[in-house]
Protein backbone atom coordinates (compact mmCIF):
# COMPACT_ATOMS: atom_id res chain seq x y z
CA UNK A 1 0.00 0.00 0.00
CA UNK A 2 1.41 3.36 -1.05
CA UNK A 3 1.68 5.91 1.72
CA UNK A 4 2.88 9.51 1.54
CA UNK A 5 3.29 11.55 4.72
CA UNK A 6 4.12 15.26 4.60
CA UNK A 7 5.74 17.28 7.36
CA UNK A 8 7.54 20.57 7.86
CA UNK A 9 4.74 23.05 7.45
CA UNK A 10 4.22 25.93 9.84
CA UNK A 11 3.85 29.66 10.21
CA UNK A 12 6.54 32.03 9.03
CA UNK A 13 6.89 35.71 8.25
CA UNK A 14 7.25 36.95 4.69
CA UNK A 15 10.79 36.49 3.47
CA UNK A 16 11.33 33.42 5.60
CA UNK A 17 12.01 29.81 4.65
CA UNK A 18 10.54 26.39 5.26
CA UNK A 19 11.47 22.91 4.09
CA UNK A 20 8.70 20.43 3.51
CA UNK A 21 9.32 16.70 3.58
CA UNK A 22 7.30 13.82 2.17
CA UNK A 23 8.13 10.33 3.42
CA UNK A 24 7.12 7.63 0.95
CA UNK A 25 6.56 3.94 1.49
CA UNK A 26 4.92 0.98 -0.18
CA UNK A 27 6.48 1.20 -3.63
CA UNK A 28 9.80 1.59 -5.43
CA UNK A 29 10.22 5.22 -4.57
CA UNK A 30 12.98 6.15 -6.96
CA UNK A 31 11.11 5.17 -10.09
CA UNK A 32 8.28 7.63 -10.32
CA UNK A 33 7.43 11.20 -11.08
CA UNK A 34 6.58 13.05 -7.87
CA UNK A 35 5.14 16.46 -7.29
CA UNK A 36 4.20 19.08 -4.77
CA UNK A 37 0.83 20.78 -4.98
CA UNK A 38 -0.88 23.41 -2.91
CA UNK A 39 -4.44 24.49 -2.32
CA UNK A 40 -5.59 27.70 -0.71
CA UNK A 41 -9.15 28.10 0.63
CA UNK A 42 -11.58 28.65 -2.20
CA UNK A 43 -8.99 27.92 -4.87
CA UNK A 44 -8.16 24.93 -7.04
CA UNK A 45 -5.26 22.67 -6.26
CA UNK A 46 -2.24 23.85 -8.24
CA UNK A 47 1.04 22.25 -9.17
CA UNK A 48 4.06 23.82 -7.48
CA UNK A 49 6.97 21.61 -8.52
CA UNK A 50 7.72 18.13 -9.80
CA UNK A 51 10.75 15.90 -10.16
CA UNK A 52 11.59 12.83 -12.26
CA UNK A 53 8.73 13.61 -14.63
CA UNK A 54 10.69 15.53 -17.25
CA UNK A 55 14.45 15.68 -17.72
CA UNK A 56 14.77 18.51 -15.24
CA UNK A 57 12.61 19.53 -12.29
CA UNK A 58 9.55 21.55 -13.20
CA UNK A 59 8.24 24.59 -11.36
CA UNK A 60 5.26 26.86 -11.46
CA UNK A 61 6.18 30.35 -12.63
CA UNK A 62 5.07 31.78 -9.30
CA UNK A 63 7.76 29.85 -7.38
CA UNK A 64 10.67 29.73 -9.83
CA UNK A 65 13.85 30.96 -8.24
CA UNK A 66 12.39 30.64 -4.72
CA UNK A 67 11.48 26.95 -4.33
CA UNK A 68 13.58 23.88 -4.97
CA UNK A 69 12.36 20.28 -5.19
CA UNK A 70 14.65 17.35 -4.45
CA UNK A 71 14.60 13.66 -3.58
CA UNK A 72 16.70 11.50 -1.31
CA UNK A 73 16.18 8.02 -2.70
CA UNK A 74 18.08 6.39 0.15
CA UNK A 75 15.61 7.88 2.62
CA UNK A 76 12.56 7.56 0.37
CA UNK A 77 11.88 11.21 0.98
CA UNK A 78 10.81 14.08 -1.23
CA UNK A 79 11.62 17.67 -0.23
CA UNK A 80 10.48 21.15 -1.09
CA UNK A 81 12.80 23.94 0.03
CA UNK A 82 10.83 27.18 0.09
CA UNK A 83 12.72 30.47 0.36
CA UNK A 84 11.62 34.11 0.17
CA UNK A 85 8.13 33.09 1.15
CA UNK A 86 5.26 35.43 0.37
CA UNK A 87 1.76 35.69 1.90
CA UNK A 88 0.36 34.33 -1.36
CA UNK A 89 2.25 31.08 -0.73
CA UNK A 90 -0.13 30.39 2.15
CA UNK A 91 -1.89 27.08 1.45
CA UNK A 92 -2.14 23.43 2.32
CA UNK A 93 0.75 21.67 0.61
CA UNK A 94 0.46 18.10 -0.67
CA UNK A 95 2.93 15.67 -2.14
CA UNK A 96 1.82 13.27 -4.82
CA UNK A 97 3.18 10.31 -6.76
CA UNK A 98 2.50 9.35 -10.37
CA UNK A 99 2.65 5.55 -10.21
CA UNK A 100 1.71 5.03 -13.84
CA UNK A 101 3.15 6.20 -17.13
CA UNK A 102 3.81 9.93 -17.02
CA UNK A 103 1.25 11.65 -19.25
CA UNK A 104 3.14 14.88 -19.74
CA UNK A 105 1.28 17.26 -17.44
CA UNK A 106 3.24 17.42 -14.21
CA UNK A 107 1.06 20.36 -13.06
CA UNK A 108 -2.24 18.48 -13.29
CA UNK A 109 -3.60 16.75 -10.18
CA UNK A 110 -5.12 14.17 -12.54
CA UNK A 111 -1.62 12.96 -13.38
CA UNK A 112 -1.06 11.59 -9.89
CA UNK A 113 -2.34 8.43 -8.26
CA UNK A 114 -1.38 8.76 -4.63
CA UNK A 115 -1.56 11.74 -2.29
CA UNK A 116 -0.45 12.66 1.18
CA UNK A 117 -2.68 14.25 3.79
CA UNK A 118 -1.12 17.70 3.45
CA UNK A 119 0.81 20.11 5.63
CA UNK A 120 -0.25 23.71 6.23
CA UNK A 121 2.01 26.62 5.33
CA UNK A 122 1.03 30.08 6.54
CA UNK A 123 3.02 33.16 5.59
CA UNK A 124 2.26 36.43 7.35
CA UNK A 125 3.12 39.87 6.06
Amino acid sequence: QVQLVESGGGSVQAGGSLRLSCAASGYTYSSYCMGWFRQAPGKEREGVAAIDCNRTPSYADSVKGRFAISKDNAKNTLYLQMNSLKPEDTAMYYCAADLGVFGGRWYSPLEYDSWGQGTQVTVSS
